[in-house]
């Protein structure tokens, strides 16, 4: 049964909570642009220094002049709007959904999956600071609609190129390359020229039509079948693909291509929602936004009030079955005020011969932020693995087949962190599995932080989606501009450890699972990718995952 679209249960109720955000949102954008004419970020700086303007201080005051008598002139209406708009969330279920009906069911799930007896999907993750414009700019960060503009057409261009493999057959390794550049043209630009009509890339009808490849594209016959990891070819190890410790890995200055589901933190700002959904529809024909509460929450505090919504988005190139979103309830101070917390959803494969479903569960979550504060996200982990088992336990059929179990997301925690060991070892790690992490308090050796430092993100070294990534690839580089770890109270910090790499603050994830999926079904990895591509548009790296699922045909027999 397909989801409803709209998250209100009529019309009349839906007519009546958009007229109350209406009276609102003046006074809402009002307060947003007389914080936004205050505040500027580094880039902006630079640019009047370079433009010789000495009228700043002069704007900053008029402009904030007008905008607090604008914004007192409309606290009345927005006062009406919120008590139309305030009681109707408890109505409200916490996501809009929305469909582009294909030409053919077909072509939004895979078909054969049992004859092939394989199949491969990918996911990506990213944290993209999409706050209204006037928060968004404590991170360094500004033209919240703008950026969404651009990040949503810099996705596209990414996950629409062709799925190209570079094979080498040699009697000592066999493998594929990843290339990270492509044929098409890249957005190399400073500041948010991907919002140019120049930058923007077509659309065209295969990637709006063609449903994702069973296998990779030009995939030859003798790598069918065949189990365990696989080798990247030696002599074109620098070219790409990786290959360390049994996992695949590349930094790359695009998106990877066929994206199969995308999940997107911090999209607050519901118009940057809308954007992305309208950049990323013609990829992605389901998307979640909009996912979380508002106002009053139990136990009904002011302290529970929630101006935000969780700030997760989920695009899928499937169908979503169910979905269901839990929010936190142990936030403090200003976490406190957005509606973090856990979406899970069931995703339709397709069929496979015995007309059983297959499916896939997806969960993605943004946890507590504040440091030194990690009891409270190992509560929000319990809850996290209760609500994971909970959803599964009321949405798994007996007659489906299950083919991966995935959980995303900004975590706020990494692995390298003194401060943040009480984390490291939680019992979410045994359940899933992380390809990044050697244990608790150790990254594998070709791990990078994800965690941008945010006074440096318009520096010529990380401005573009090339430089960013040939500053990753190069440690001395890397160190300047990632978040170095955070030590524990009272500690000085040794990092990194004699003969070990800088790594930096990895708190961005993508983990699968095992055991709860169909017993005939083996997980492989493929390639981890950590992208480049939205550099000077956020200050996290995107991460990417492609797995590959393959039958166990004997076992699927029975």
């Amino acid at each position: 049964m397909a989801l409803q679209t709209s998250p209100f249960p009529n019309g009349c109720v839906a007519a009546i909570h958009a007229v109350g955000w209406a009276l609102i949102l003046p006074c809402f954008w009002f307060l947003d642009r007389l914080i936004a004419v205050c505040k500027s970020t580094t880039l902006e700086r630079t640019q009047r220094v370079e433009q010789e303007c000495y009228l700043q201080p002069l704007k900053v005051i008029f402009g904030a002049c007008i905008f607090f008598i604008l914004f007192l002139a409309t606290a009345p209406l927005a006062f009406l709007g919120f008590l139309l708009w305030g009681p109707l969330q408890a109505c409200r279920r916490p996501f809009y959904y929305h469909r582009v009906t294909p030409s053919s069911p077909e072509r939004e799930t895979h078909r054969g999956f049992e004859l092939a007896g394989k199949a491969s999907f990918g996911f990506a993750t990213a944290n993209l600071c999409l706050l209204p414009d006037g928060l968004a700019r404590f991170n360094n960060l500004g033209h919240t609609q703008r950026r969404a503009t651009a990040i949503g057409q810099r996705i596209v261009q990414g996950v629409c190129r062709p799925h190209v493999r570079i094979f080498v057959d040699s009697p000592s390794s066999c493998g594929t390359l990843s290339p990270s550049t492509s044929i098409l043209p890249t957005v190399n630009t400073n500041t948010y020229g991907a919002t140019d009509r120049q930058a923007q890339p077509p659309v065209n009808d295969a990637c709006t039509e063609s449903p994702p490849p069973l296998l990779n594209s030009n995939q030859n016959s003798n790598q069918q079948g065949r189990t365990g990891h696989r080798s990247a070819p030696r002599a074109l190890l620098s070219q790409g693909l990786r290959q360390q410790d049994d996992v695949p890995w590349e930094v790359s200055s695009l998106f990877p291509a066929n994206v199969d589901i995308l999940c997107l933190e911090e999209v607050f700002d519901k118009r940057a929602a809308q954007k992305l959904t309208q950049a990323l529809k013609p990829v992605f024909g389901h998307i979640l936004y909009d996912i979380g509460v508002y106002a009053c929450q139990p136990p009904c505090r002011c302290s529970s009030f929630k101006f935000f919504n969780s700030g997760l988005f989920l695009a899928s190139r499937f169908p979503v079955l169910e979905a269901q979103y839990r929010c936190f309830p142990n936030s403090r101070g200003e976490d406190a005020l957005a509606a973090k917390g856990l979406l899970s959803a069931k995703v339709l494969i397709g069929q496979n011969q015995k007309q059983k479903n297959v499916v896939g569960f997806f969960n993605c979550t943004h946890l507590h932020a504040p440091e030194g504060e990690g009891e409270i996200r190992c509560e929000q982990l319990n809850m996290v693995t209760k609500w994971i088992g909970d959803f599964q336990a009321t949405h798994k059929q007996p007659d489906e087949d299950v083919v991966f179990d995935v959980l995303c997301g900004d975590f706020n925690f990494d692995n390298c962190s003194p401060d943040d060991t009480q984390e490291q070892n939680h019992s979410l790690f045994e359940e899933y599995r992380d390809p990044c992490r050697e244990g608790p308090g150790k990254e594998k050796p070709w791990v990078i932080g994800t965690l941008l430092e945010q006074p440096t993100l318009y520096e010529d070294d990380v401005n573009t989606p090339e430089n960013l990534q040939r500053t990753l690839e190069t440690e001395d580089l890397r160190k300047q501009y990632i978040s170095p770890p955070v030590p524990a109270l009272g500690c000085p910090l040794v990092y990194p450890e004699t003969g070990q790499p800088w790594v930096g603050r990895r708190i961005d994830y993508i983990l699968y699972r095992e055991s709860s999926i169909s017993k005939h079904c083996h997980t492989e990895i493929e390639e981890v990718t950590f992208i480049t591509q939205l550099a000077g548009l956020t200050d996290h790296i995107p991460v990417g995952l492609r797995i590959n699922i393959t039958l166990d045909s004997d076992s699927a027999d029975e």
